[in-house]
């Protein structure tokens, strides 16, 4: 039996498309996030096609609610075998107006909820084996002065799970960020949701010789 994968940031577009991808490759899936109507609805729908599937609300703005539910769902749907963190806050601000507190408040989101879901679920993964992959952007390689504080998340987070892919490196656990360098959802049939969670399914199952920290997906 396949463990469970654990979608943080499950919303319309990508995240649920993340959470169909896994739910039908076989995966019991959680989905995680803030609307807790939406995630239900989301969840009895993967439940009426015959797939194994719960909602928890989640901020991952507050590291204790973010661990809590991460928990919870493994406890409830077995020991995980992924964890896709797709969390963002996304917003315009530039060099020159950024707001401390939004400033805060949009690190905590884009990067330490990363770091605290990926802490929380290491020690959980099913035999001590899996993939704990994020959704990144190509402001990490590019910032953008419209988009300042998205361009440091970004950043951060590539670079975060780079140290934390060389750190597991041969444990049997696969860390990778999806580098996405373009417009989710936008027209472009590259990166309609569907075809890019197929891309993150391909990392989880990508046998070890062939893991990366990152796939470029342009």
């Amino acid at each position: 039996m396949k463990g469970s994968a654990l979608i943080v940031g499950v919303g319309p577009g990508l995240g649920l498309a993340l959470a169909q991808a896994f739910a039908r490759d076989g995966h019991p899936v959680a989905l995680l996030g803030r609307n807790s109507e939406r995630l239900n609805k989301y969840a009895s729908e993967l439940a009426a096609e015959g797939r194994t599937a719960r909602g928890y609300q989640a901020d991952a703005a507050h590291p204790e609610s973010l661990r809590a539910a991460l928990i919870q769902a493994a406890d409830d749907l077995g020991a995980p075998e992924a964890l896709v963190y797709n969390a963002a806050l996304i917003g315009p601000d530039t060099p020159t107006d950024l707001d401390a507190e939004r400033l805060v408040h949009t690190l905590a989101i884009n990067v330490t909820g990363a770091v605290v879901a990926a802490q929380t679920v290491l020690p959980l993964l099913k035999d001590g084996r899996g993939s704990l992959l994020f959704t990144g952007g190509a402001l990490a390689l590019d910032p953008s002065p419209e988009y300042t504080s998205l361009s440091m998340g970004k950043a951060a987070l590539r670079n975060y799970v780079h140290a934390l892919h060389r750190q597991q490196q041969g444990s049997g656990v696969h860390v990778a960020t999806v580098t996405v360098a373009g417009q989710i959802g936008a027209g472009d049939p590259r990166f309609a949701p569907e075809t890019l969670a197929a891309a993150f399914l391909d990392l989880h199952q990508q046998p070890q010789d062939r893991r990366r920290a990152e796939l470029h997906y342009a």
